[in-house]
């Protein structure tokens, strides 16, 4: 494996139905609202077809580290309500592979995330600082299933409280429009 190319497995567990897993996550023009820390900005480019395939997407996240990433995915197979796949390019290249698996009362949340780091800063440093760039994968989807398990939450409450659990925000906000939903988002 050449150094600027990474493999990712992450495993979250999370109480729910494979069905919503696959709704929530299947919805990247949501993805910015309920998980903030990573996606700082997402627009749909192509809808693709009756089942999402050839969805394209384009993105600007981040990490805790301070750099970005502009990327795109674009679906390329889906098992409704057990996962979905991507082809993605732009900073990196790749594909991710979302599994969920049924577990009792939960769901087992796999994500396969095998990519080429292509940013420039990225490249040259990748040999150096791979541990790094590693643990910034980890922040981030630990921030992703810390979010899910919140967006969960809001959307079984009942009594309307839920929707007062704010999302985990970026470690250095890269825009106006997020620092000016968090003071909206603030208890009066």
């Amino acid at each position: 494996m050449a150094s600027n190319e990474y493999r990712f497995i992450t495993h979250w567990r999370v109480n729910t139905t494979a069905e919503e897993v696959f709704d929530i996550l299947s919805d990247a023009e949501d993805l910015a609202r309920w998980w903030p820390a990573v996606y700082l900005t997402v627009q749909v480019l192509a809808a693709g077809d009756k089942n999402g395939i050839g969805k394209t997407v384009s993105l600007f996240t981040k990490g805790w580290l301070p750099y970005t990433l502009r990327w795109q995915f674009r679906i390329t197979e889906v098992n409704k309500p057990f996962g979905f796949a991507l082809k993605a390019w732009g900073d990196f290249d790749g594909r991710g592979i979302w599994t969920f698996e049924p577990d009792g009362e939960a769901v087992k949340v796999i994500y396969d995330w095998q990519i080429r780091a292509d940013k420039p800063l990225l490249r040259a440093l990748s040999w150096l600082f791979k541990p790094i760039f590693s643990a910034n994968h980890r922040w981030a989807m630990a921030k992703g299933e810390e979010s899910l398990k919140l967006e969960i939450a809001r959307r079984h409450d009942t009594n309307a409280g839920g929707a007062n659990l704010p999302p985990p925000g970026p470690t250095f906000p890269h825009n106006l429009t997020y620092r000016k939903k968090l003071r909206q988002r603030a208890p009066v």
